[in-house]
């Protein structure tokens, strides 16, 4: 495995690679790799003839009073699992190599980033779509792997990628869970003892909801209720959501179409999200 800082020497190692035809599968991260970050570069190495990984905590993504200063990092950990995991380039700039001096241009999604976490994290995907499309540029792959548990930024990426021509199929991979169902984020270390059991209030609504659902139920209030009557263990719920697992629109009532249950909320003073796709039969 290459550990590479500079877009130049990836730029170099990648050369002989497009050559041979060989394709190139990419897994974007921010580091601090588990189990579910592990799917994804399995899902690569599975569908890809060379795997890159990026890992980048990319500030442009931050608000003014996140956590940018304190998001876990743990670079020569992560760079041991993807040695051990079999990548073949592992690219970690630092923001000057990302952001260089003047550096202003910015791609701004629209209506996808309106909703849900776009309602409460202003600014928040319009770093996420600069910060993809210029890793894309970069690595220049012929696929790239994203986790489901991040579902409105995969909306925002595949649509980032058809409205800019951006010859990359995207592939997401179902969210990873804890053996309690815990969705795998790498805030999870976060939480105590006590909040990381109460943590689980999201995954056993939004499991609770599902299983109503494939009994039949197809209205949108009941299956709401459902969820949120089981998030009376975390500390404030910043949405709840049933939107069109497509263009993320409130679901009309009755479902009609496949939909994604959307949940943010607070345990002690950690945000988490998650979601459950409710897919209708073809």
């Amino acid at each position: 495995m290459q550990t590479i800082k500079t877009v130049a020497e990836l730029r170099r190692a990648l050369i002989e690679i497009r050559k041979a035809g060989k394709r190139v599968g990419f897994v974007p991260t921010m580091g601090y790799l588990h189990d579910g970050h592990l799917a994804l570069i399995e899902a690569s190495k599975a569908q890809s003839d060379v795997s890159v990984v990026s890992i980048f905590v990319n500030p442009t993504q931050f608000g003014p009073n996140e956590d940018l200063g304190t998001y876990p990092r743990d670079f020569l950990r992560d760079e041991k699992l993807c040695r051990d995991a079999g990548i073949s380039i592992l690219f970690a700039p630092d923001a000057k190599e990302i952001y260089p001096a003047q550096f202003q241009t910015f791609v701004e999604p629209s209506e996808l980033a309106k909703p849900l976490c776009g309602a409460f994290r202003p600014g928040h995907f319009r770093g996420v779509a600069t910060v993809v499309c210029k890793l894309f540029n970069m690595v220049q792959p012929d696929v790239a792997f994203f986790g489901q548990k991040d579902f409105q930024q995969c909306a925002v990426v595949r649509r980032m990628s058809v409205d800019l021509n951006l010859p990359i199929e995207i592939i997401i991979v179902p969210t990873v869970r804890e053996a309690d169902g815990l969705a795998m984020s790498s805030r999870n270390r976060y939480l105590n003892q006590q909040e990381r059991e109460r943590a689980l209030a999201i995954s056993r609504g939004l499991f609770a909801a599902a299983e109503q659902f494939n009994s039949g139920e197809r209205d949108v209030e009941r299956l709401l209720a459902t969820v949120k009557q089981r998030l009376a263990a975390v500390d404030r719920l910043e949405y709840l959501d049933l939107v069109d697992s497509v263009n993320l629109k409130p679901a009309g009532n009755p479902l009609r179409t496949t939909a994604a249950l959307c949940v943010a909320a607070y345990v002690g003073s950690t945000r988490l999200i998650d979601n459950m796709v409710l897919s209708l039969p073809a």
